[in-house]
């Protein structure tokens, strides 16, 4: 039953998150999937864009969203509440709530917000060293460059790499998008230089968004959404596996009160 819910709700998704776009900014009729797209090419198709490009795009997309470790929001949360044998409609559910925090599934739109500040003041993308300056006014104010860093990993994330690759190899001169690769190219050593973050380089939020505003997805509100379409995948995926191996239900530890007062030295 779990395997069939999963991907009965998988199936559903791509459908309902493309008929949510069209009817919330008025892009006109719901257009049916086409049984001979696969799985991203059919979330492009019923958004409205056929062009083979965003077929490709899309399908990377929901890759290289899809999965990364367990201990995330979104893949910790379905993670638990699917551990208690809930159904993987609820425990898909949890993790997107997840998804929806600030801190979790916003980075991708204040990370393309940022790289259209500075095309907007330099008039379009900047040189090196005007991202040079820009970075460090940015610094030097007490604020973070959004889409560099990462929890986890001490190096250039491989998605941002391989998203950044499918933008070389099909609009490197798109004003927003080479803002992106200039800042690929100056941010790490200014963040070294500045000497305060752990990992300097960009993370997979720091490139996605300008491919989406490339080909015509302007709504920034709505590229959670497109997180979370992917992010079912590797949800429902963990779900499955965990099914699979009859792994017991998660109760992770907690503090007590004599460690926070330890902690505070009472």
């Amino acid at each position: 039953a779990a395997l069939e819910d999963s991907l009965q709700l998988l199936a559903k998704l791509p459908a309902l998150a493309a008929a949510v776009y069209r009817i919330k900014y008025n892009k006109g009729d719901l257009i049916a999937p086409d049984p001979k797209l696969n799985f991203g090419a059919n979330f492009a198709h019923m958004l409205g864009n056929d062009d083979p490009d965003f077929y490709d795009l899309m399908r990377l997309y929901m890759v290289l969203h899809c999965d990364h470790e367990g201990g995330n929001v979104s893949a910790f949360t379905a993670h638990v509440v699917g551990s208690a044998l809930s159904y993987p409609y609820y425990a898909t559910a949890a993790g997107l709530c997840g998804l929806a925090g600030p801190l979790h599934g916003l980075a991708n739109q204040e990370c393309l917000k940022f790289i259209q500040g500075i095309v907007d003041k330099y008039g379009g993308a900047p040189t090196e060293e005007q991202m040079k300056e820009y970075a460090w006014e940015v610094l030097n104010s007490g604020r973070v460059v959004p889409g560099y860093g990462h929890a986890v990993l001490r190096a250039t994330d491989p998605r941002f790499t391989a998203f950044h690759a499918f933008g070389e190899a099909h609009f490197p001169e798109d004003p927003v998008f080479k803002t992106v690769s200039t800042a690929f190219k100056v941010i790490p050593d200014v963040l070294i230089e500045h000497g305060k973050a752990a990992n300097p380089y960009p993370n997979v939020d720091a490139g996605s968004g300008a491919l989406l505003y490339h080909y015509g997805i302007t709504e920034m509100e709505f590229y959670t959404v497109f997180f979370s379409v992917s992010r079912a995948m590797g949800l429902l995926s963990q779900l499955i596996l965990s099914r699979a191996w009859w792994e017991p239900i998660t109760r992770p530890k907690s503090h007590t009160t004599d460690w926070y007062k330890n902690k505070v030295g009472m």
